[in-house]
């Protein structure tokens, strides 16, 4: 699989340098116009996992496709969009792009600040493009503008202002489609547990040449990390996501199969030991029972 582009990558694919502030205790945060990047001789944005977070403000002139994970997003206009460590991502037709605006952050600018992960826009199976209208391109162009002032201030708390106009930039997307998963009440103690699960599953994502092998697989393996009975693992999940708790593990190995087909080097032996298959028979019929396609089939569309 390709190598992970890192914050410093970045720095010097794109400037060939990197800013005197770069290694602080605070966290790194930095935001660009999008317009030199970009134009008729632009190439595909790669499809690879950062280790940074970006959010971005783009305007198109014609159709523009998002790859996220296994997902594909088409852009007709203007868009928000997010992107996370955990999400390979690529964006194609870029000679489409008309302008925008992006920041980026890393995981540690917000320590003591809040988890990202605990956005639906930062989390796999949530929404991280959203078209606009003219009226909220004009909102969020106004936070951006705010962000461009402030880091170029002599402020001395400036970048608590910056993760403030994050913060804003976050919630103003999920205000756009709230999500329906979100309760305004104190967890109860399906929802803790549920919570602890679903956290648990994602640590061990995405795969990559660090990572090579998931550890939890089953409902009870699981319980035993959690230190609670199986059965009341299942009773909590079912109750709070509806769903079966093996259910969810198995959407999510699904989920990272069709990242690791698509978009890695592996061959299909490597990404089933990386997925915790003893055999790979057992995970071209488990491919096949959740997609309806062979992993070969699959990675040939």
């Amino acid at each position: 699989m390709n190598k992970v582009k890192t914050i410093e990558d970045f720095y010097k694919e794109k400037f060939d340098w990197m800013p005197e502030n770069f290694k602080n205790e605070i966290g790194h945060f930095n935001v660009f116009n999008l317009e030199p990047y970009i134009g008729e001789k632009a190439k595909p944005v790669p499809y690879k996992r950062r280790d940074f977070y970006k959010i971005m403000l783009v305007r198109v002139n014609d159709d523009v496709k998002v790859h996220f994970a296994d997902q594909i997003v088409t852009v007709k206009k203007q868009a928000l969009s997010f992107s996370n460590p955990r999400i390979p991502y690529k964006w194609e037709q870029l000679e489409n792009i008309k302008d925008g605006l992006y920041c980026i952050f890393n995981e540690h600018f917000f320590h003591q600040f809040g988890n990202l992960e605990n956005y639906s826009v930062f989390q796999p199976n949530g929404k991280h493009i959203f078209e606009l209208t003219d009226e909220q391109v004009e909102k969020l162009e106004l936070i951006f503008k705010n962000m461009f002032e402030e880091i170029e201030s002599e402020y001395v708390y400036k970048y608590d202002v910056l993760r403030n106009l994050v913060f804003e930039i976050l919630h103003f997307a999920m205000k756009i489609e709230p999500t329906t998963t979100i309760e305004n009440k104190h967890l109860n103690a399906s929802q803790r547990i549920t919570a602890l699960f679903l956290e648990l599953l994602e640590r061990q994502f995405p795969i990559d040449e660090t990572h090579q092998k998931i550890e939890l697989r089953t409902a009870s393996d699981f319980a035993n990390q959690l230190n609670i009975h199986v059965n009341h693992l299942n009773r909590a999940v079912k109750e709070i996501t509806e769903k079966t708790t093996s259910q969810i593990i198995a959407e999510r190995i699904v989920q990272e199969s069709k990242i690791l087909l698509k978009h890695s080097k592996w061959n299909v032996s490597e990404i089933a030991h990386s997925l915790g298959f003893g055999e790979v028979t057992y995970f071209n019929n488990f491919f096949k029972k959740h997609s309806q396609l062979s992993p070969l089939k699959f990675r040939a569309l």
